[in-house]
């Protein structure tokens, strides 16, 4: 196909996609399926060899959030049948952590349900990053708190995170059919900020809210605007008593498209498939690991993952190798010069104040008048074609937060 040897060139040259390219991906056929799959794995090798990454999640404090986010189990009214709890302690968390870390893990992302921190939850987590970098030499820590008010990512950095997490999720036009608590101007902040204090940012989507292609779209290109290091793409779990939980919307074919556009339009960046793998790819993750260079290794913030012998394995059975802690993730080109998918020496979509994806005065690109009904609505028929697999969705009742020994 014309279409992929000119995306292969492009993300070998880390040049930025036509929207029309990024959305001809997305609408290719389950024929031409593996030959997507094989295009965006050679831009996947050529920038992060055949090395996957794992991550291990760790909640701090899990249930009881005041926004309203409707794909969130943590939610204000959620009916979810979750784990509550309050903030770990450092030495707990350092505990859960190191559960992870044990399994081959060389990041642990620390994440606490809420708007945003205060003052006095930024000193807990500093406790914590320090507690967990005390006890394992050369662990990455990335802290996942919500909005940030001004100076608390300078703080952060300072307690030892190498890292922030604020994903976008959705393009600008949905936001508010998803949330109505904060928009989506204050999570490209949170972005910002993490960025200006030196802070790898790491921001990325959910897919299977009921988005269109062109939302998908428009979302992954704000991203390579803001210029994250990291883009984790998380494929919605439908959990009972939350509004999204009738939302079956995703096939594995599908997953994986979407994954192929994200490393063509971002394709130096590190793509971490994130919550939801194993309910929506399920026989074809190993497939996934041809387009994304990094995982989460165990279970999520409420639900279970797989197996965390049965990732490695995977891994392994699918040629490829877990990254090791000594081993530098990013292209050496972003690691000294701070450039590639979406730099600002680039003119990629977003670049400008005045123009581009998530343009607050001009909205999305390719955005209309006519095109503001709910996401829902506009989702292709040829989407809605994914049975409820509600057996594979599992409440987390263990790790942290519990008693039990946690999945890793």
């Amino acid at each position: 196909m014309d279409l992929l040897n000119t995306l292969v060139d492009k993300g070998l040259r880390r040049e930025l996609p036509t929207r029309e390219e990024a959305l001809a991906v997305l609408a290719t056929s389950d024929d031409e399926l593996l030959d997507v799959v094989a295009a965006a794995g050679k831009v996947r090798r050529q920038w992060f060899g055949r090395r996957v990454k794992l991550n291990y999640l760790v909640n701090l404090k899990s249930g009881l959030c005041p926004e309203d986010c409707s794909y969130c189990s943590q939610r204000l009214g959620s009916k979810a049948g979750i784990l509550k709890y309050t903030w770990l302690k450092p030495d707990q968390a350092s505990e859960a952590a190191a559960a992870g870390l044990a399994g081959g893990a060389k990041r642990v992302c620390l994440v606490a349900s809420g708007r945003g921190p205060t003052d006095r939850d930024v000193d807990r987590v500093s406790e914590t990053i320090k507690a967990i970098k005390d006890q394992n030499e050369g662990v990455e820590v990335c802290a996942c708190l919500g909005l940030l008010s001004d100076g608390q990512a300078e703080r952060l950095r300072e307690a030892g995170a190498d890292a922030y997490n604020h994903n976008l999720n959705t393009s600008e036009a949905t936001y508010g059919d998803i949330t109505t608590t904060h928009t989506y101007a204050d999570r490209v902040d949170t972005v910002q900020k993490a960025h200006a204090a030196g802070l790898s940012a790491c921001s990325g989507l959910i897919a299977g809210m009921g988005e269109s292609d062109e939302d998908l779209v428009d979302v992954v290109y704000s991203l390579r605007a803001l210029d994250p290091d990291s883009v984790p793409v998380n494929f919605l779990i439908p959990v009972e008593g939350t509004p999204l939980a009738k939302e079956w919307n995703l096939t594995p074919q599908r997953c994986l498209r979407i994954l192929a556009m994200v490393r063509f339009v971002c394709p130096d960046v590190e793509v971490r498939i994130a919550g939801g793998r194993e309910v929506h790819l399920r026989t074809m993750q190993p497939l996934a690991l041809n387009l994304a260079n990094s995982i989460f290794l165990g279970d999520y913030l409420t639900t279970e993952g797989q197996a965390g012998k049965a990732d490695l394995e995977m891994i392994a059975d699918a040629g490829f190798e877990v990254e090791g802690t000594g081993q530098v993730t990013l292209p050496e080109h972003r690691v000294t010069a701070g450039g590639g998918c979406g730099s600002h020496a680039e003119a990629g979509c977003g670049s400008h104040a005045d123009a581009g994806c998530g343009s607050h005065e001009g909205g999305p690109c390719g955005s209309s008048a006519d095109e503001q009904a709910p996401a829902a609505a506009r989702v292709p028929e040829t989407a809605r074609v994914s049975e409820a697999r509600t057996d594979l969705v599992s409440v987390r009742r263990r790790g942290a937060g519990t008693d039990l020994a946690p999945n890793a």
